[in-house]
């Protein structure tokens, strides 16, 4: 009877085999385990790509991080220029009263040394013409002496 039942399971292998039904099973097995190689290197690849694409994006993260930390300093710049304008103009008020009082004691001083120097001036032609005076008595003198000397 194992003799019987092998000689029909050879049969009926020979008859798939000859009817084209064993090629067609073996193609389909074959494809089926192409596409599941085909799915593996997929996930394998997607795998490989998951450091790169954490990676990149932790690197957005930050880089959002950094945009909201700069925005958060550009805001904070402009409400401490917003705090100091008056404080500003108050100091530009000192300043200009300053360099106002600074000018007008320069001007005084000018004014005094112009002064100063036209006193100087007038004192030196006085004492140039009572040198030219004296230097004509002098010569006068020893003119009048050379000549009773004569």
């Amino acid at each position: 009877m194992d003799k019987l039942l092998e000689f029909g399971r050879k049969a009926l292998f020979v008859v798939r085999v000859l009817s084209g039904y064993e090629e067609r099973r073996i193609r389909s097995y074959r494809l089926q385990l192409q596409k599941r190689l085909e799915l593996v290197q997929q996930r394998k690849a997607a795998l490989r790509k998951l450091p790169e694409q954490a990676i990149l994006s932790e690197v957005r993260r930050m880089v959002e991080e950094m945009q909201i930390l700069n925005k958060k300093l550009e805001e904070t710049e402009v409400a401490i220029e917003e705090y100091f304008k008056p404080i500003d103009k108050e100091a530009e008020m000192i300043m200009n009263a300053q360099l106002e009082g600074e000018e007008k004691i320069m001007r005084e001083m000018v004014k005094t040394m112009h002064e100063r120097a036209l006193l100087e001036k007038a004192e030196a032609e006085k004492i140039g013409k009572v040198g030219s005076v004296d230097a004509k008595d002098h010569n006068q003198e020893t003119a009048s002496t050379a000549s009773n000397q004569a």
